[in-house]
């Protein structure tokens, strides 16, 4: 052992420690965990490289932690090969202190490899009773202003700083309602991706009434030199105060006062601090009366450029007029209401993914909606920058091309007062049914009751006035532009905002409609996951709806980097268990708590609270979610227990396999979540050394089994049949979906085979027959049941629903029927998924069939145009199709499978894959030429895969002109049938050739 670094690791093998992390985040501010998980990743090019062991260093300075005397606290070496949330255990740490850290590591020659980078954390206040550590900031509302009385809060204060130069500036802020902060004039900012950006609608969404988050952000730049300091702020009313949050603990019938809560914390180089701080007094001033008139997350934003305000959110301004402020009731409303640091990253505008104009159709008034061709532009290029002159009557039609989420911004010239409305919309109307307007005009009967329209009054600048709002959100592609005067717009930008900042993965094909069906799944992603994963964006809606969520975070985490997100959602989930859960110990179907909750039976979306812990340990290889959710886990699985007992049956499930084409009934949906939570269970409770209660599980999970086949499969006739008909359908269906249960649905088959809830393999491989004859719904399968849904439908079509969707493709791949899962893959006959592509969707659709040029718009009371749960698919894509598959035995891809499947059908010859696992980056390329497959590997250090490579002779898997069995460090693992050679690789890159027939 040597403890230097050995000369051996040269630049020639390019191994580094990189990726740090704290709290899977990088570099963070405002970590409030007493005792942080860190994190990194090791990049080598040399084969098999991993880590033996670590020293982890903290420091109060980057400089200390040079000659590896650490002064806070230094782990000493450890033999492990661990580097996933690598818990802190040194001193107790300091509020409000930035800590340095780096990490050394050995690897398996027992050499200690370069050094890695210093990287940072920063604690927040650590303590979550709103008191300590706040140095006595109050929640604080302008005095006198009525809940819902027009125009939004604007508070103000200005302090004069100490004489010394500034070294440090930190603001700790929240929020009930939303916030838009500024110091010394500059709304404060955030990094990404390089530069900065700006949030929307922080401090984000949480039961108010148990749980309020509040940010820290790094003011330093604002306030170094300056003689004063002016901390502002802007309020609206999020979804503390919204129709979205009725039926919420801390809804009012009147109305709730927004407030602020803020810190300003300022460190002076002699080692002085001062701070400035929300409390009632005349040091604060405010008003309603600025250009924020209203604000709704379903309604929009109005904002009355005549009202603004130069220069009130600088230094100097004079506020002598405004209103005072008054303590909020809040904390006496909701004493225990928790005061906390948010674990993960704000939601943020990206300007990387800003959409701007494909095309603007100008339509005149006169009660003729009819295209101007001289103002209509269909060029992409020049929509981008030709100016468009409106008058009173005129409607403008902008196509931005993609499905977003986020505000539009805008730039006008007109005169003062004239009132220009932007209300934005999915489609546009055409000549078919459900048109809610003349043909070309944008479609927004799905909204329902949600206004969801940017209404702007111009100040008249001759120069041109440029808004984008900031106290709402809207799902949008088309924007309709209407005013009461003539304005010429010169500008429009779809700015897109998201949670999911970080792509982790992608996948790639040859095949173009597959390609736009995962954009489209990807820009849902990015839609929903804002804040909290919400079902859609658009609507009078716009909540966290669990049964979307659990069936998608497989998908969700192979694209972003969402384990903080997701985390955070189910520490929500947990709160709204025990607030509106039945006997508080029921998850919800909707987290937070808003105006859909109901305490009554939900499998697969109260399943939600056991699934997404699974998820997250299992794709990130972190066992801490599943701890912190143990005791909310364990309630939930036993009262079920205590209402169903010794019948093994579910909770129930209200909205069944919901919007599938063919029903089954709710009580199996429920009995097979009830089985798949209780096999979880026992998953969960082994990982986290809970021995008894695997057992427990396994136990009650062979009991759910057994009452299962008793009661859902019978062999009346001799022929095997899964009786999914027993029981009621959903009690509420949309219109335009069946209502009569079936047996032997795609659905209830699916999960049957997942769960193995059968007695031999005869049955198994009946019930797969079964599976195959549904989905290949040829005419003597018509012929055989003519009252099934399925007659209607062509053949190679799913019937599945939401709780199918993500079971479908791959029970058929592990079932052996690879052709079919891409010939469902490839359909795009309705249902399908490319059903949607072929009718022009450039995000996924909740329905299979929310509309068709043919036929026209789905029912409208349940019509979202992004919403992203059939896009679980793209979970089979990473695993199945590029073959990036997690080995559960070794959660976090610590071992994984590399075995993709190659398209049967012959449509798909090339496909690309990768996923930034928590070791690395994982790579899996494949094409297929002729009779040659050609396949491209990275396996990250530190992690092992096995690899199954398609091919019809094993000799002929080669690296170069090497068989692969032959390469040092390669293990040859057999052959199978199925004509797949199997090999265990170490890390490294790899680029082999094999044979197939």
């Amino acid at each position: 052992m040597t403890d230097g670094v050995d000369s051996a690791h040269t630049a020639a093998d390019r191994t580094a420690v990189e990726g740090l992390t704290v709290e899977h985040r990088t570099n963070p501010l405002g970590v409030d965990a007493d005792r942080p998980r860190f994190g990194w990743r090791t990049t080598s090019r040399v084969r098999g490289r991993r880590q033996t062991a670590y020293r982890l260093l903290v420091a109060s300075t980057p400089d200390r932690l040079a000659d590896g005397r650490a002064d806070v606290w230094d782990s000493g070496r450890v033999d492990s090969a661990d580097s996933v949330a690598v818990r802190y255990a040194g001193p107790v740490l300091h509020a409000s202190t930035r800590y340095h850290w780096t990490v050394q590591v050995w690897d398996e020659n027992d050499r200690r490899l370069p050094e890695a980078p210093t990287a940072r954390f920063e604690t927040g206040l650590l303590s979550t009773d709103g008191v300590t550590g706040w140095d006595g900031a109050k929640w604080i509302s302008m005095a006198g202003k009525a809940p819902n009385s027009a125009g939004s809060p604007l508070l103000r204060r200005q302090a004069d700083l100490k004489a010394g130069r500034v070294r440090e500036a930190r603001l700790y802020v929240s929020a009930l309602g939303v916030y838009d902060a500024y110091v010394n004039g500059r709304r404060v900012t955030v990094p990404q991706d390089g530069s900065t950006t700006h949030e929307l609608l922080t401090p984000g969404w949480t039961n108010y009434d148990t749980t309020v988050s509040y940010f820290t952000y790094d003011v330093t730049g604002p306030v170094v030199g300056k003689p004063q300091v002016t901390l502002a702020a802007v309020l609206g009313n999020g979804w503390f105060n919204g129709r979205v949050s009725d039926n919420s603990v801390y809804c009012s019938d009147d109305g709730n006062r927004l407030a602020l809560k803020a810190k300003l914390l300022i460190r002076y180089e002699d080692g002085s601090t001062q701070t400035v701080v929300t409390a009632p007094g005349d040091d604060w001033r405010a008003t309603d009366t600025g250009p924020y008139r209203a604000d709704d997350i379903y309604d929009g934003q109005t904002y009355d450029a005549r009202r603004e305000l130069p220069g009130w959110t600088a230094n100097g301004f004079d506020a002598s007029a405004w209103a005072g402020v008054e303590e909020h009731d809040f904390t006496t409303r909701f004493p225990e209401s928790r005061l906390v640091a948010y674990p993960g990253e704000s939601a943020r505008l990206m300007p990387a993914w800003d959409r701007r104009p494909r095309s603007i159709t100008v339509y005149t008034g006169g009660g003729d909606f009819v295209p101007d061709p001289a103002r209509t532009v269909t060029d992409p290029t020049r929509a981008v920058t030709t100016p468009i002159t409106l008058h009173p009557g005129d409607t403008a039609v902008i196509d931005l091309g993609q499905n977003l989420v986020g505000v539009p911004r805008y730039t006008l010239r007109g005169p003062a007062g004239a009132e220009v409305a932007f209300a934005p919309g999915e489609m546009l109307n055409d000549a078919g049914a459900g048109a809610d307007g003349p043909e070309g005009s944008v479609y927004r009967a799905n909204l329902r009751t949600a206004k969801a329209t940017s209404t702007y009054i111009l100040k008249g600048d001759p120069k041109g006035e440029t808004h984008q709002d900031s106290l709402t959100f809207y799902g949008f592609r088309y924007v309709s532009v209407t005013t009461t005067a003539t304005v010429t717009l010169t500008e429009l930008t779809g700015r897109v905002a998201t949670s999911a900042l970080r792509d982790i993965g992608i996948v790639e094909t040859d095949d173009a409609d597959v390609n736009q069906l995962i954009s489209n799944v990807r820009w849902g992603q990015r839609g929903n996951y804002l804040w909290v994963p919400t079902d859609c964006p658009q609507r009078d809606e716009r909540c966290g709806w669990t049964g979307d969520t659990q069936l998608f975070a497989h998908t969700g985490l192979y694209n972003t980097d969402s384990v903080a997100f997701l985390s955070h959602f189910q520490d929500i989930l947990i709160d709204s268990q025990r607030t509106y859960g039945a006997d508080g110990a029921q998850f919800t179907w909707i987290a937070p708590g808003a105006r859909y909750n109901e305490p009554v039976p939900a499998s697969g979306w109260a399943d939600c609270g056991v699934v997404v812990p699974w998820t997250v340990w299992q794709m990130s290889g972190d066992t801490t979610l599943v701890d912190r959710s143990w005791d909310a886990m364990t309630a939930y699985m036993d009262w079920i227990r205590a209402r169903t007992g010794d019948t093994y049956a579910g909770q129930g499930a209200i909205f069944g396999d919901w919007l599938a084409f063919q029903v089954t009934s709710t009580q199996l949906i429920s009995d097979v979540y009830y089985g798949y939570s209780a096999r979880l269970m026992a998953d969960m409770a082994r990982a986290t050394g809970r021995t008894g209660e695997a057992h427990a599980y396994e136990e009650l999970f062979s009991h759910i089994k057994r009452a299962f086949i008793t009661k859902y499969l019978t062999t009346e006739g001799g022929r095997l049949t899964v009786r999914s008909s027993l029981g009621s359908p959903p009690p509420w269906t949309p219109g335009g979906s069946p209502t009569q249960t079936e047996d032997d649905s795609q659905t209830a088959l699916l999960w049957v085979l997942k769960l193995g809830l059968y007695d031999t393999e005869v049955q198994r491989r009946a019930l797969l027959e079964l599976l195959v004859q549904n989905i290949r719904n040829d005419a003597a399968y018509k012929a055989a049941h003519p009252d099934s849904t399925r007659v209607g439908h062509a053949g190679n079509t799913l019937s599945v629903g939401f709780l199918g969707v993500n079971v479908l493709a791959p029970v058929l791949t592990e079932e052996g029927q690879v052709e079919l899962a891409y010939k469902l893959l490839h359909q795009d006959a309705m249902p399908s998924w490319l059903y949607s592509v072929k009718n022009g969707a450039t995000t996924v659709w909740e329905r299979w069939n929310s509309y068709a040029k043919e036929e026209g718009f789905g029912p409208v009371e349940m019509n979202s145009f992004n919403h992203y749960s059939y896009g679980a698919i793209m979970e089979w894509m990473y695993e199945s199709m590029a073959g990036i598959a997690k080995d559960p035995a070794h959660p976090g891809f610590k071992h994984f499978w590399l075995r993709p499947h190659l398209d049967p059908t012959g449509r798909i010859t090339r496909v690309s894959g990768s996923h930034r696992s928590p070791y690395g980056e994982i790579v899996s390329e494949w094409a297929v030429r002729e009779s040659e497959f050609r396949y491209r590997i990275a396996v990250p250090a530190n992690s092992t895969a096995t690899l199954r490579v398609p091919t019809s002779d094993p000799d002929s898997v080669r690296e170069s002109r090497t068989p692969l069995s032959r390469v040092k460090g390669v293990t040859y693992l057999g052959f199978d049938e199925d004509g797949t050679a199997s090999f265990e690789l170490p890390s490294g890159r790899y680029e082999l050739t094999s044979a197939i027939a």
